[in-house]
């Protein structure tokens, strides 16, 4: 979903994510130990949003939409062709903020692009017990936007609904939703035991199918890919994650005095 969405966009564009969406920010250039450094609590993790075109990681449950359409619709007043891609869960469409920033969006065309990962629980809520809408994707009808479900596994549908959702927010038509589909196959957060509402068949069926094995199954049918490639991607990719576990493991203490730095007046 983030290496999908993330290709349909020029470097002008932003985007704001939720905690989950790691991969968008080394696809921008975003070193792995400040990614790293981010989830320790460490400030070298605070990066400049402006360097990146990332804005800063939003934990509090859809609070970074309104951000997002905010930014879009600046650069609309500007007369920019940036638009803006805000990522969020299936458990964000029941929030206010959620809410309030796409009708904002839809109401003043905003060139945004609404990305809901759909993974079919929020913590242990099913989506079943979020809504009564046939699907997310039918949400957008209530904002007069369109809405469009995708395969959230399957990269190039991804981009194709991501491509379309940007042109459209560059010809000033406004924001459209996307329903990225996929399945959760993993604790919530450590402190999560999702035995105690998962199907297990259903998980084992969606690890076969995750979406870096689909892609590469793909690419050996079409003859684009071979053991050798395969196997230096993956060292190459092993590499750069010890080696930012290191750098980021090697931070020196940080001075505590930080957590009231620009906290208050003074």
């Amino acid at each position: 979903m983030q290496a999908g969405s993330f290709y349909a966009l020029q470097r002008e564009d932003w985007m704001f994510p939720s905690y989950r969406e790691s991969a968008i920010g080394l696809l921008r250039g975003m070193p792995p130990e400040t990614v790293l450094a981010w989830w320790r609590g460490h400030p070298a993790g605070w990066w400049d949003p402006r360097e990146y075109g990332v804005a800063s990681i939003a934990v509090p449950i859809a609070t970074h939409v309104p951000h997002a359409v905010g930014f879009a619709w600046g650069k609309k007043l500007k007369g920019e062709s940036a638009c803006a891609v805000a990522y969020f869960g299936d458990g964000a469409t029941s929030e206010g903020a959620f809410h309030e920033g796409a009708n904002f969006a839809a109401v003043m065309a905003a060139p945004v692009v609404l990305f809901c990962n759909n993974n079919g629980w929020a913590i242990s809520t099913p989506v079943s017990a979020q809504t009564r809408a046939p699907t997310l994707a039918d949400k957008a009808i209530g904002y007069g936007m369109p809405g469009v479900r995708v395969d959230g596994g399957d990269v190039l549908a991804v981009y194709e609904a991501s491509r379309d959702a940007v042109a459209r927010a560059r010809s000033g038509s406004g924001p459209t939703f996307i329903e990225a589909v996929t399945y959760r196959c993993a604790p919530h957060a450590t402190a999560d035991d999702p035995s105690a509402y998962i199907d297990a068949e259903r998980v084992e069926a969606e690890r076969a199918n995750e979406c870096v094995g689909r892609f590469e199954r793909y690419l050996r049918r079409l003859g684009l890919l071979g053991d050798e490639l395969v196997e230096s991607i993956a060292a190459e990719a092993t590499e750069a994650m010890r080696a930012g576990m290191a750098a980021a493991e090697a931070l020196p203490v940080p001075d505590s005095s930080l957590v009231k730095k620009n906290a208050y007046v003074d």
